[in-house]
């Protein structure tokens, strides 16, 4: 197929935000409300969908005050002013709350990362990749309760089942852009490197903020530093 001089061509990046970046937001979902897996009652109502939300708007802020080992349905049903049985028709117990909120933390982390490429149209891979980093740690400062992306850690170890809202999914995602975008060699190879890149990020920047509300601004600068460095060893600093 005939491909014109790269000068003639319209910027690759240009093309990505106005088709692929679309196709991209339209899967992490539009509606930064989901329901989670674990939801006994599907909310099809206008109110019941409301009812969820406030479920988990208050699991969010029971988790930051207590964490979520000591988080009880009770506490959940308490702070959303519902009852007990509220809470039992959507979700069967204490875990399957927590599911819940942290598949909609996931999700929101998704979104702000499509809405981060969106606005900064990156000009280089890392660049992209720093767009993860950035909407990390803004959610971290405004979002409660998100440090329940951590509640699966323990369990995730001990499971045979791959976790979809794990560093798997962002590492696939990423893998496209920096492959379409920037002409990284596409492959098993690359989505193992951003694999391994944000696991060393979740656990840098999760300590950033277990004493500091708003992130040790040390450890994000070093994750940014690790991150780089790491990626830049297999594929340059200017590719």
């Amino acid at each position: 197929m005939f491909r014109a001089p790269r000068s003639a061509r319209p910027p690759r990046i240009v093309t990505y935000i106005q088709g692929g970046l679309v196709a991209l937001i339209d899967l992490f979902g539009e509606d930064s409300v989901v329901q989670g897996r674990q939801v006994r009652t599907e909310p099809i109502q206008q109110r019941s969908a409301a009812r969820l939300t406030a479920l988990l708007d208050a699991a969010a802020e029971v988790v930051d005050e207590v964490g979520f080992d000591r988080i009880t349905t009770a506490m959940v049903a308490e702070r959303a002013g519902a009852s007990i049985g509220t809470v039992y028709r959507y979700y069967p117990d204490r875990v399957a709350v927590l599911e819940g909120l942290r598949e909609r933390a996931v999700l929101r982390f998704r979104q702000r990362v499509a809405e981060s490429l969106k606005e900064t149209q990156p000009k280089t891979w890392w660049e992209a990749v720093d767009c993860g980093v950035t909407a990390f740690v803004e959610l971290y400062r405004a979002e409660p309760g998100f440090r329940i992306l951590h509640f699966a850690d323990r369990e995730r170890a001990q499971s045979s089942v791959p976790d979809e809202l794990a560093t798997g999914f962002f590492a696939h995602q990423i893998a496209g852009v920096l492959t379409e975008e920037f002409g990284l060699a596409a492959g098993d190879d690359l989505i193992f490197r951003l694999e391994v890149a944000v696991e060393m990020a979740d656990s840098l920047l999760s300590r950033a903020f277990t004493w500091n509300a708003q992130g040790d601004e040390r450890f994000i600068a070093e994750c940014r530093r690790i991150m780089h460095d790491y990626l830049a060893g297999f594929y340059g600093t200017d590719a």
